[in-house]
């Protein structure tokens, strides 16, 4: 177990894709909450290929304060991606992922690190009294229901990207190098010793949301397929049920129940149709874990990167 005197060294991931108006704002709250403890802080920002003045704003920071640094994307890569390179450059043992819109208040860090002086892992935080629209709300309650009832996928219920992890345990799930990252899934498979804690929400006040519709349904894509096989198993069912109105429509075509024949064709091609479309899904999967283009690759960056992130 961890001693509540025990110095805690953290360092605060914040990935950025045009936040040049929350950037000085985040650092900000972050210094007044967690920089003037004894313990340890490094806050390392993400520019996830901003085109506004973000990196400009970030560099300012980092020249006033030695405790910023940043790593800079060329181009956007997603926010995958971003925490990939947060975690790989953490100089701390425990590393926080907070968004620069501060949709999270970074004091509600306090509730995360206690838990984890409690022997965890990893924290998760559960929002309360979620600020976001009523779709995000009702999409994000759909895609737990599938994930963890249907698919019965181990996931932090409502867990959400502000999570404190120790940094070696991090590094071993982004150096998984999956083809599809899905850290929420994924670190659940190495260690039991995870929690989630309930923490404050409050609405975005700067700057534009950068989630889409079409963005989360290619992440929940990526969960459904990439770690059950619950679906494939449908699939296969959906094909046998198909064969067998297949086999039945041409008796009963030959009696003269036409109709009746039509309709059983009619359904036995909708269940091949969507069990291919599954399958389908699958080897997409499979693709992208098959090595490829990188990551992300690296423009400027305050730290030291290795020659495989480097542009």
């Amino acid at each position: 177990m961890v001693s509540r005197m025990a110095r805690f060294p953290i360092t605060v991931v914040v990935p950025c894709l045009n936040e040049g108006d929350n950037v000085e704002i985040a650092y900000r709250e972050i210094v007044d909450e967690l920089g003037n403890r004894e313990d340890e802080l490094e806050i390392l920002f993400i520019d996830d290929g901003s085109t506004d003045d973000t990196l400009t704003r970030i560099q300012a920071l980092a020249e006033s304060d030695p405790r910023v640094s940043y790593v800079s994307f060329t181009r956007n890569f997603g926010l995958e991606a971003a925490f990939t390179a947060g975690f790989r450059h953490a100089r701390h043992p425990w590393v926080l992922q907070l968004d620069a819109d501060l949709q999270f208040p970074p004091g509600e860090a306090h509730k995360l690190i206690a838990r984890a002086r409690e022997g965890y892992d990893a924290v998760f935080g559960i929002r309360v009294n979620r600020q976001d629209h009523w779709v995000r709300r009702f999409s994000s309650a759909a895609h737990d229901f599938i994930a963890r009832r249907l698919l019965r996928i181990e996931l932090p219920s409502g867990g959400t990207s502000f999570r404190l992890v120790r940094t070696d345990l991090a590094r071993r799930v982004v150096n998984l190098e999956l083809g599809t990252p899905y850290f929420l899934a994924t670190l659940p498979r190495l260690t039991s010793s995870w929690t989630t804690v309930e923490v404050a929400h409050r609405p975005r006040l700067r700057g534009e949301p950068k989630v889409t519709f079409r963005g989360l349904a290619r992440h929940a894509m990526d969960l459904f397929f990439g770690y059950s096989t619950r679906p494939i198993g449908f699939a296969g069912l959906l094909g046998l049920t198909g064969a067998g109105l297949a086999v039945i429509a041409a008796p009963v075509g030959a009696v003269g129940a036409t109709r009746t024949a039509v309709t059983l064709l009619a359904l036995a091609l909708a269940a091949g149709l969507l069990s291919l479309a599954v399958v389908a899904r699958y080897l997409v999967h499979i693709a992208r874990g098959q090595p490829g283009l990188p990551r992300y690759l690296v423009r400027q960056a305050s730290v030291a990167v290795s020659e495989k992130e480097a542009l």
